[in-house]
C-alpha cells in the first residue's frame, strides 16, 4: 500500500501530457516575436538578441524536473548538431522557485553550451501555452510557430524506452531547413506540470517599519547609506518607497544584494544573500503599496562610521601628487604610479583600502609592492584591489600582511571614459596590525596566460592548477575576467585524489567582482599539503553575450577590458605558522626585543 501511494505521489508529480494539453498550447501558425525573457547575467532580453536565424527552437525547462534532466545531454546534441545550419536552441526555465544564477548553475553542471534564459513571470510560457516541462517549441525564421510538443519519445513519467521511437523536434527541424511543411506539428508532451507564479502571501500585512527595515538593515544599508558608492540609500521609509518597484525586481531575480557564488559549495562569511521570506516580504511589501505600519515597531537605527574609510581611521595614507587627466572618450591603457616614501622597516598591516576621489572614472585598481632599490614588482608582491562591488582588504587579530623592509607601493589603474573630461587622484590607507600577529598572509595566483578564445565560441573552456608544499587554512576567494569571463570554478583536489569544489561563481559579472571570505573558527576551511588547486572557466565569445565587445575577434591575454585575463585568487595562512611577533601599533614594525625578530626574518622568507 505504502508503495503504491509514493508511485502515484511520482505520477502526480511528473504526470503525463494528455492530447488536451498539446490542444491548449501555441496555435500553429502564430507570431511569437515579442517574446521577452532575461539572460543568466539578469538582463532584459528578447528573441531579436539571438539574431537573425533560419528557426528557433526553444525549449522549456526548470532544474527539478526529472524528465526535463535527462534530455539535456539530448538538447546539447541538437544544438552542436544544428547550429552552424542556422538554428538557434535556447532553454527557457520557467519556474519562480529558481532565478538567473541557479539557471547558470544548472547549466554549467550540464555542460549546456547554448543560451538559457529565465522566463521571469511566465510571459513566454503563458503566451505559447506551455503547460509541461520539457516542451519545445519550435519559430520559423520569422517568428512563427511551426511545432510544439516533445523532443522525442523516449523518455516517460511510466519508463524508457530502449532508444527513440521518433525523433519529434530533429524531424521538424529538419522539415524546417528543407522548406517542407512540418508533417507532424503538434505531439503530446510527457513532464512535469508547470506550476503558474503566484504573488507572495502572508497572514499579517508587511509593513516597512516592522517587516522591511530590519531586512534592509541587515542586508542593504551597509552599502546604501551617505556617503557610500551606492546610487542611492536605503535607510529611511522614504529611501525605500521612492526605490520600490526597482528593490523588489533585483530582490527577486537575485540581482541584490550582490552575490555570485552558488549555495550548493562552500560556506563564506559575507554572504548578503536574502532567505525566500526575505524576498518575498519585500515583494508583498510592494505589491500591498508600500505602507509604512507603526514607526515604533521599527528597528533600532544603525549607526554609521563617520569617515570616509570602510576600514575605519587608517594609520597611513599614501595619495598621489598630481591628478591624471583622463580623456573624454576612448580606451585609455593601465596607469602605472609609486607612491613614495619606501618602507622604513618590515610592516605589518591588518585592513588596506584603496580610495578613488573620483569613482566615476576608475574601474578597478590594484595595489602592489616593488623593491625600491629594483623598482619590479614579484610573484607575489600584490596587496590589495579596488574592483567593482568589491571591499576593503581586513584581517581578523592574529593576522597580518607583511610589507617588506624598503617596499615602495604602486597601483595599477584602469581608467574609463565618460563622455567629457575628468580628473582623479587616488589615495590608499592602512591600518597597522595590533599586539601580536602569528601568521601572515599568502595567497596563490592561478594565471595561465595562453589564452586564445575563438570567434563565436559561447563556452571556450580554460584551467589552472597549482599544488600546495604545506597545510593552510583558507581566507578566501577572488577572480577576476573581463567582458567574456562567464564562469568559474575553484576546486581542491586532496592527496586521496578526492575533489571538492571550494566556490562556484556560475553566472560572473565583470561590474561585480566580489571577494569570498572563508568562516573563521570554529567553521575554518582547511587544506593539506599536497593539495591540488584548481580553477576552470569559461568564457563567452558569442553574439548573444551583451557585453561582447566583438564576437568575430579571436580574444588573446591582455589587460584591456577588450582582451581577457584569468585570475584566480587563493588567499591563506600556513597552519604551522606561531610568528608571536609583537607589533607597535603606532608604526606597525615588529617589537625588536631579541626573539621577535628572528620570528620576522622568518616571516619574510
Amino acid at each position: 500500500m505504502k508503495r503504491t501511494a509514493l508511485c502515484l505521489a511520482a505520477a502526480l508529480a511528473v504526470g503525463s501530457a494528455i492530447t488536451s494539453d498539446s490542444a491548449r498550447g501555441a496555435k500553429i501558425g502564430t507570431e511569437a516575436a515579442s517574446l521577452s525573457f532575461k539572460d543568466i547575467r539578469c538582463l532584459a532580453r528578447s528573441l531579436g538578441d539571438l539574431g537573425e536565424a533560419k528557426g528557433y527552437a526553444l525549449v522549456f525547462l526548470n532544474t527539478t524536473c526529472p524528465i526535463a534532466q535527462r534530455y539535456l545531454p539530448r538538447l546539447e546534441e541538437l544544438h552542436k548538431q544544428y547550429a552552424a545550419q542556422g538554428i538557434v536552441l535556447v532553454g527557457v526555465y520557467n519556474s519562480q522557485d529558481e532565478n538567473p544564477k541557479d539557471i547558470a548553475a544548472h547549466g554549467l553542471a550540464a555542460g549546456l553550451t547554448f543560451p538559457l534564459v529565465w522566463d521571469e513571470g511566465q510571459k513566454c510560457t503563458q503566451l505559447l501555452g506551455v503547460e509541461r516541462v520539457p516542451t519545445a517549441v519550435l519559430l520559423d525564421s520569422s517568428k512563427h510557430v511551426v511545432y510544439t510538443g516533445r523532443i522525442d519519445d523516449q523518455y516517460r513519467p511510466g519508463g524508457v524506452q530502449p532508444k527513440v521511437g521518433r525523433h519529434d523536434l530533429a524531424l521538424a527541424i529538419d522539415q524546417l531547413l528543407a522548406g517542407t511543411a512540418i508533417e507532424v506539428a503538434e505531439t503530446p508532451v510527457d513532464g512535469c506540470k508547470v506550476t503558474a507564479w503566484r504573488q507572495p502571501q502572508f497572514d499579517h500585512p508587511v509593513t516597512f517599519h516592522e517587516h522591511i527595515e530590519p531586512i534592509l538593515q541587515k542586508r542593504c544599508q551597509g552599502c546604501h547609506h551617505e556617503g557610500t558608492a551606492a546610487p542611492f540609500g536605503l535607510v529611511s521609509y522614504d529611501d525605500a518607497k521612492s526605490q520600490a518597484e526597482m528593490l523588489a525586481e533585483v530582490v527577486r531575480d537575485g540581482r541584490m544584494p550582490p552575490w555570485y557564488a552558488h549555495t550548493e559549495y562552500g560556506h563564506f562569511s559575507n554572504d548578503p544573500t536574502m532567505s525566500r521570506e526575505e524576498r518575498d516580504l519585500v515583494e508583498a511589501w510592494v505589491l500591498a503599496d508600500m505602507p509604512a505600519g507603526d514607526p515604533a515597531k521599527a528597528p533600532k537605527p544603525l549607526e554609521f562610521a563617520k569617515t570616509i574609510w570602510r576600514i575605519g581611521e587608517p594609520d597611513l595614507v599614501l595619495t598621489m601628487k598630481k591628478p591624471h587627466k583622463i580623456q573624454a572618450t576612448g580606451f585609455i591603457p593601465y596607469k602605472y604610479i609609486f607612491l613614495p616614501p619606501a618602507f622604513s622597516d618590515d610592516t605589518y598591516v591588518e585592513a588596506i583600502e584603496i580610495r578613488p576621489h573620483n569613482r566615476a572614472v576608475v574601474h578597478h585598481c590594484n595595489a602592489f609592492y616593488v623593491d625600491s632599490a629594483t623598482m619590479k614588482a614579484g610573484a607575489h608582491t600584490f596587496l590589495t584591489g579596488f574592483v567593482p562591488g568589491g571591499m576593503p582588504f581586513t584581517l581578523v587579530p592574529g593576522l597580518a600582511q607583511r610589507i617588506p623592509k624598503n617596499a615602495v607601493v604602486g597601483l595599477q589603474i584602469h581608467y574609463v571614459t565618460t563622455g567629457k573630461e575628468e580628473e582623479s587622484t587616488i589615495s590608499i590607507a592602512f591600518r597597522y596590525a595590533k599586539d601580536t600577529v602569528q601568521k601572515i598572509t599568502h595567497f596563490t595566483l592561478l594565471d595561465p596566460r595562453d589564452i586564445s578564445i575563438p570567434p563565436g565560441d559561447p563556452f571556450y573552456q580554460m584551467q589552472a592548477h597549482a599544488k600546495l608544499d604545506k597545510d593552510i587554512t583558507l581566507l578566501g576567494l577572488f577572480t577576476h575576467m573581463h567582458l567574456r569571463g562567464r564562469d568559474m570554478t575553484f576546486n581542491a583536489i586532496l592527496p586521496d585524489g578526492s575533489k571538492e569544489t571550494l566556490l562556484q561563481i556560475p553566472n560572473y559579472n565583470f561590474e561585480w567582482q566580489l571577494g569570498y571570505l572563508c568562516p573563521r573558527p570554529p567553521h575554518e576551511k582547511k587544506l593539506p599539503a599536497g593539495t591540488e588547486l584548481e580553477a576552470i572557466a569559461h568564457f563567452d565569445n558569442s553574439k548573444f553575450n551583451p557585453f561582447n565587445p566583438d564576437p568575430n575577434y579571436t580574444v588573446p591575454y591582455g589587460d584591456q577590458s577588450y582582451d581577457e585575463m584569468f585570475n584566480g585568487f587563493v588567499f591563506y595562512v600556513y597552519d604551522e605558522d606561531q610568528l608571536n611577533l609583537k607589533i607597535d601599533p603606532k608604526t606597525g614594525h615588529a617589537v625588536k626585543d631579541g626573539a621577535p625578530q628572528a620570528s620576522a626574518e622568518a616571516a619574510s622568507k
